[in-house]
């Protein structure tokens, strides 16, 4: 296209679970950075039958695996522009994922997503052990992007304790900001009419809001991480990056909402993927 500005494509590698039904882990992933242009390599820490909100879901730890994977892309010489980990399935994991850093260009992105729980409660799967690596690998991110419940966790409160209105908040993103020495986005904070992102560089924080749908659904967490970073890629600041993440999310929820479907089968985010496009920019 004349005058379009020529980019190479970026390279994604992907840490995280396979949820192979209900739309959470890697399949929002791959949908949304190959919707926005990049290629995404998954590289599983585990593969679940279906999101553990799902009854009867069956799992394979990955751990091994992954190992042998990331020793292959090494032999390979493999880099990547970007770094992304979202739920990990062992502590023994957390060193998958620091290895897997070691590939980044100059100049790429870690983002760490430290999953470890919502709604004021840890997952069962994570344990004091992995909650520990997670904080440790916190440190080795240059951004997080934490909901309230893991943002208590990693600042030493217990899971169940939540800013008191937004200046705390505010607050609380700075601190996560200085103690891992990263930037930060935190999600899920709000009220009954709206759900509010905060990002935060230091000590300057920017808000995001949307409009409460008032529904739930499994992954959107996984979906809004992943997004934010593809629009990092595409070269956009943290707030704008933050903005397309958020507003997209919530046209997942509304329309998804709209169907009346089960909500454990996650937001239909396919045929909203087209607003992730863009047309402006031309890859070789």
């Amino acid at each position: 296209m004349k005058g379009s500005k020529i980019m190479e494509q970026k390279k994604v590698l992907v840490l995280q679970d396979l949820s192979c039904t209900g739309r959470a882990g890697l399949t929002q992933a791959m949908c949304a950075l190959s919707a926005m242009g990049h290629q995404c390599i998954p590289l599983p820490t585990a593969v679940y039958s279906g999101h553990a909100g799902i009854t009867g879901f069956q799992t394979e730890d990955l751990t091994a695996w992954m190992e042998r994977a990331l020793a292959h892309y090494t032999a390979l010489d493999l880099r990547f522009d970007a770094i992304q980990s979202g739920f990990l399935n062992t502590p023994e994991q957390i060193a998958c994922v620091l290895q897997a850093i070691t590939r980044k260009k100059p100049g790429g992105i870690v983002l760490v997503d430290p999953v470890m729980g919502d709604n004021g409660k840890l997952y069962k799967i994570c344990t004091p052990a992995l909650v520990q690596e997670i904080t440790h690998l916190c440190r080795a991110a240059d951004l997080i992007t934490p909901n309230v419940t893991e943002a208590a966790v990693l600042l030493g409160y217990s899971p169940d304790t939540v800013p008191d209105g937004l200046e705390e908040a505010k607050d609380w993103v700075r601190r996560l900001c200085a103690r891992y020495e990263v930037d930060t986005v935190l999600t899920g904070l709000g009220n009954a009419q709206v759900v509010c992102t905060l990002c935060g560089q230091g000590q300057a924080i920017t808000i995001v809001e949307n409009p409460r749908i008032g529904a739930y659904y499994p992954g959107t967490g996984d979906l809004f991480a992943a997004v934010l970073l593809g629009a990092l890629l595409r070269e956009e600041s943290l707030e704008q990056a933050a903005y397309c993440a958020a507003h997209f999310v919530c046209d997942c929820i509304a329309a998804t909402n709209a169907l009346k479907t089960d909500p454990k089968w996650g937001v239909q985010l396919e045929p909203q993927l087209w607003r992730l496009l863009r047309n402006d920019k031309q890859f070789d």
